[in-house]
């Protein structure tokens, strides 16, 4: 039987006696929010400002949101969060919502408090280009991921070029649809899966179950999974939903695997907005995984 080698961390709320019932998980609204995400404007980047940011080879229907954190300099460098967003017109019996655009989503702000990481939310396009897709990308039923990738590679260099984004410093993560894409999109090609050193899947995980598009059966996954090696990944989710990723990677040997509760029970993004045990969790392997390649912690840490 293969071993597992993963390093598995499960962070849960000390009150959550019996894992797994739903009784046993609160409402994120239960806590109070200590971080409010800045919203997105028509504006020119500034530190500490969300804004709507276009590239000059697509029309005005096509944008991310960029965020320059509150200590943003021009003549540093900075590490980078790149986020995806859940699939719109979500909506379940708890009230939690997703519209599925760039500026609804709010993991990035969570894990760094608006500081010390430049934030990009990126956006799926259609099959032409020339529109947001609100629900997984492409055109159904085809579901062609080219164009969400090739904007993404280039919304990357664009701000790895005007706002001293560290290259070498990246993070890929993304909440439902997001979290499938870290993999299914973030480690599709090699030339988009070299631009990662880590990621944080929040909420689903590519290959545990199939999807509507083309390839998303364990098999396929399994292909994408390889490119991963031994980088760092930080798997979360509401509930215990993340031991069924658990198991469906318990057959891959992989280093560098974090597995975390939310300690909620919503499905939704807005949990990172409040204090809670993972996020501090999150927060530390953050730090741990962007620290400049060669640098040495210091012995307290």
């Amino acid at each position: 039987m293969t071993v597992f080698r993963a390093c598995v961390i499960c962070v849960l709320l000390a009150s959550r006696a019996v894992l797994g019932q739903v009784e046993d998980w609160p409402d994120y609204r239960t806590a109070a929010a200590d971080l409010q995400v800045p919203q997105m404007m028509k504006a020119e980047p500034a530190a500490g400002q969300r804004v709507r940011r276009y590239l000059p080879q697509y029309d005005s229907n096509v944008y991310y949101a960029l965020y320059l954190p509150s200590d943003w300099q021009p003549g540093k460098s900075y590490p980078v969060i790149v986020e995806y967003a859940g699939n719109g017109g979500y909506r379940d019996a708890l009230g939690d919502e997703c519209s599925g655009r760039p500026e609804h989503c709010n993991l990035g702000y969570g894990m760094s408090a608006g500081k010390g990481f430049i934030w990009i939310c990126l956006p799926y396009l259609n099959d032409a280009g020339s529109d947001l897709a609100l629900t997984w990308w492409g055109d159904a039923l085809g579901y062609d991921p080219q164009p969400t990738l090739k904007f993404c590679r280039a919304a990357l260099a664009d701000v790895c070029a005007n706002f001293r984004g560290d290259s070498e410093r990246v993070i890929l993560s993304g909440f439902s649809r997001g979290a499938i894409a870290c993999n299914y999109l973030g480690l599709f090609d090699d030339e988009t899966s070299r631009l990662w050193r880590a990621f944080v899947p929040c909420s689903h995980y590519d290959g545990v179950r199939r999807w509507p598009y083309p390839h998303s059966d364990a098999a396929s996954a399994a292909v994408r999974l390889k490119r991963l090696r031994e980088r760092p990944q930080f798997i979360c989710g509401e509930r215990d939903q993340t031991e069924q990723t658990r198991k469906y990677l318990e057959s891959f040997e992989l280093k560098n695997i974090t597995f975390a509760s939310t300690g909620f029970l919503n499905h939704s993004d807005q949990w990172i907005l409040r204090p809670s045990p993972t996020r501090e969790q999150l927060r530390k392997w953050l730090d741990d995984v962007t620290q400049p390649q060669g640098a040495v912690k210091k012995d307290s840490e």
